[in-house]
């Protein structure tokens, strides 16, 4: 069988990339909660026999970049069949942290038997976590909720006893956003299906093969275009939480003609609080640095990340073990991450590397817990801020930045669902910092509590503005405070009816001093 032509290949390309694309509309319009319907935190992908990353839609970077780094340990060994399905949120076995839970299905042909593997990765709010959002100050994985190891779902299309215990399961049945992510994977399923028997087996994974080796000469020609030689970077995230402050985040980036090494081994070691990350968010960062140095239209399988090889120190922040809490390394610490990547990278390419971003998601959860009448509501969003200017543009205002493509949930939705109000909901005005070409402002977002309710925030660059580039300004810290006082960037309170919070988020570096 001859190998597919260029326009072939693109249409191929494209087939399997919207089959995702379809996943990500299914599960957005199922799906009950703000958190997935409204914010869009979620991704779907699709992997080959052996797990290896084959498509991904446009979705999150963390959930996408951890998964095609994890999976094939995650699927190896198991005894599939059609109509099963596996959950699991383990960050110490293919997950991220607990509130973003993965549901895995493989995809059967007659002919062939196992052609691959479909999956998603939402986040839930309440994942069975004693704080309302499931993103406590923690010191412990258990504190931050329900660990799901590796577990079958449905064998069969049965659903399993081990499952029946698991948030999302009630009354013998799927519910809610479960449910949602269970019925996009149907959908892949369906469509992979119906995309293998349409090409044929023998043409499908060959096409697979060719898919690959069409990304990792894409992946050859960008690396050959760098400057080779061995690049450091240093940054510092605020602090854990728990009385760690100024926590060193390390990068050694050797670039060769044929591949790169990220070595993070000089970061710290694991801390006391949840910026605590697995290997695989950590992989995740560095993946898409690199991706955003390739051409847009490359297709997002594994072989795109081959020549990129990640090194970290067991027990460090960049490589925990268990139990080591690390709700927020996937979301603080991968952003940080990101940062400490493009620092180096603007070391071998001057001209080429914007300035740091916000550097934070500002994570927000709240709720309430009623043990007297058996109720709770739980709600948790991040906030954007500012991007870093670059060499021929100003940074975007008052966007969400790298390793979270979500969006904020529309005040409509957060006041229809909650009980809360949000009074202000702006452009932080100057936040960015000057340049030739100035960073991107940072948001001014306020909420007003409507009744009681706790409180956790897990923020950064709080303390450590996200630096310009060139001489260029810094960006503006960011700010928290509750009734017009400040808290600190990671806490957790009891709120009052009329308290309000105001979420002042970072702005994005300059790029070159200004005139």
């Amino acid at each position: 069988m001859s190998n597919l032509n260029s326009i072939e290949l693109n249409l191929f390309s494209s087939r399997v990339a919207a089959i995702c694309d379809e996943m990500g509309l299914v599960l957005r319009r199922a799906a009950f909660s703000p958190n997935i319907k409204d914010r869009l935190d979620f991704s779907c992908a699709l992997f080959g026999r052996d797990g290896e990353l084959f498509a991904q839609a446009d979705h999150m970077p963390v959930h996408l970049g951890s998964m095609a780094f994890a999976m094939s340990s995650v699927v190896k060994n198991r005894r599939w069949q059609k109509g099963d399905m596996l959950v699991l949120n383990d960050p110490f076995l293919g997950g991220t942290h607990l509130p973003d839970v993965t549901l895995i299905a493989p995809v059967f042909v007659a002919e062939a038997g196992l052609v691959g593997f479909v999956a998603n990765r939402a986040h839930h709010a309440n994942i069975g976590c004693e704080t309302p959002g499931s993103m406590p100050i923690s010191s412990t994985l258990e504190e931050e909720g329900v660990v799901i190891s590796p577990t079958w779902l449905l064998k069969q299309g049965k659903l399993q006893k081990e499952a029946i215990y698991l948030p999302g399961v009630m009354n013998g049945e799927l519910t809610g956003d479960f449910a949602a992510q269970a019925g996009a994977n149907q959908v892949g399923i369906q469509r992979l299906e119906a995309l293998v028997t349409s090409l044929g087996v023998k043409s499908y994974l060959k096409g697979m093969v060719q898919l690959n080796d069409y990304a990792d000469s894409i992946a050859a020609h960008t690396i050959a275009k760098l400057q080779s030689g061995s690049y450091h970077f240093k940054d510092y995230l605020d602090d854990d939480g728990c009385g760690t402050t100024k926590i060193v985040l390390v990068i050694d980036l050797t670039i060769n003609k044929e591949d790169v090494e990220l070595d993070f081994g000089g970061s710290s070691a694991m801390v006391a609080g949840n910026l605590n990350c697995p290997e695989s968010v950590v992989a995740a960062a560095g993946y898409f640095c690199f991706r955003c140095l390739m051409p847009t239209d490359a297709p997002a399988c594994e072989g795109l990340f081959r020549r990129i090889k990640i090194s970290t120190k067991p027990g460090s922040i960049v490589n925990a073990e268990r139990p080591a809490a690390v709700a927020a390394g996937n979301v603080e610490t991968s952003t940080r991450l990101v940062d400490l990547v493009f620092g180096a990278l603007a070391k071998a390419m001057p001209n080429n590397i914007a300035a740091a971003s916000q550097g934070t998601m500002n994570n927000i959860a709240m709720g309430c817990i009623d043990d007297v009448n058996d109720s709770r509501w739980d709600y948790y969003e991040t906030v954007a801020g500012g991007m870093g200017a670059g060499p021929n543009y100003p940074g975007l205002d008052s966007v969400h930045t790298h390793m979270t493509n979500t969006l904020n949930t529309p005040v409509e939705s957060l006041e229809m669902h909650y009980p809360l109000r949000i009074r202000r909901y702006e452009v932080r005005t100057g936040s960015g910092g000057a340049g030739v070409n100035e960073g991107g402002d940072g948001i001014v977002r306020e909420y007003e509590f409507l009744e009681s309710a706790q409180l956790s925030i897990l923020s950064e660059r709080r303390h450590f503005s996200p630096w310009g580039l060139h001489g260029a300004g810094d960006g503006k810290k960011g700010r928290n405070l509750l009734n017009g006082k400040d808290l600190p960037g990671k806490c957790s309170l009891a709120v009052e009816p009329g308290d309000r919070l105001t979420v002042m988020s970072p702005g994005g570096g300059g790029w070159n001093p200004p005139e």
